[in-house]
């Protein structure tokens, strides 16, 4: 059963997260920014912008996207993480781009095998491609023709999300794998995992210490706590704030924010 993350009995987890080294990873469609008819318009609100600035001067914090590396920084809009990893798990800094030319294949067969299908189109992210399929008049449907055209395709891995089917190289990293990596690297004891669909599950299973959190509730789910919506973010990154008002990483009480001029709410 998922716990609501908010509530005073996830308090000692929280505290936990607040005295160890750990890491602040984030999805950013549906986790930092709310989800939008296209991803074009995708944007995180002003307040989520600066507190996720402030979090990233006293936690290391990453954000781990399905979108191209290149986008989520502009999207980021300066805000200066640890690391921005994109193509859900398969594009660093340092990734070659040897995946384009089969990508780019896939594209071509599904656009021509999906074409007649209105609503629905193929976004080309270089090292990985998703379906649309929001504007679908006849969702069940075209999920349906999106996941049949995939059966054509060779060394692919085929997951869903919202609305969406994503297609990724079959050896290409995927969330879990890197966010693992980045534990490791960072010298992390805990760490914060949040997302918001199934392309989040791979960092969700992750052993360890572990904190996985679902933007909504979901009965299948490897998340073991959840946001009830993604306003609750600016909720979460504020708390985690005020536990190191000076960057230091000491503990403060659960009735000092990161202002010191008000308490966070916690439900009973």
């Amino acid at each position: 059963m998922m716990l609501y993350l908010l509530s005073r009995a996830s308090w000692p987890v929280l505290e936990q997260l607040g005295s160890e080294e750990t890491l602040c990873a984030f999805d950013f469609d549906g986790t930092l920014s709310p989800v939008v008819a296209h991803p074009e318009d995708a944007r995180m609100r002003d307040q989520t912008r600066s507190l996720l600035s402030i979090l990233a001067t006293r936690y290391p914090c990453i954000v781990i996207s399905g979108r191209a590396r290149t986008d989520v920084l502009d999207k980021l809009n300066g805000v200066n993480v640890e690391r921005v990893i994109g193509n859900h798990g398969a594009e660093t800094e340092r990734t070659s781009s040897n995946s384009q030319g089969l990508v780019l294949q896939w594209q071509t067969a599904l656009q021509s095998s999906l074409q007649p299908l209105p609503g629905v189109w193929v976004e080309n992210k270089g090292l990985s491609l998703t379906v649309h399929y929001r504007q679908s008049p006849q969702k069940i449907k075209a999920r349906r023709r999106i996941l049949q055209a995939a059966q054509s395709l060779q060394h692919v891995r085929v997951f869903g999300g919202k609305h969406v089917v994503n297609f990724v190289e079959d050896r290409a990293p995927h969330k879990g794998d890197v966010l693992a990596a980045e534990r490791d690297r960072l010298a992390c004891k805990w760490v914060l995992y949040v997302g918001d669909d199934d392309s989040d599950e791979d960092a969700f299973a992750l052993d360890g210490n572990i904190v996985p959190v679902r933007v909504g509730l979901k009965r299948m789910s490897h998340a073991r706590y959840y946001l009830r919506s993604q306003k609750e973010i600016e909720k979460l990154l504020d708390l985690l704030c005020s536990m190191r008002p000076n960057g230091t990483g000491d503990l403060v009480s659960a009735g000092t924010s990161r202002t010191g001029s008000m308490e966070p709410t916690l439900p009973e």
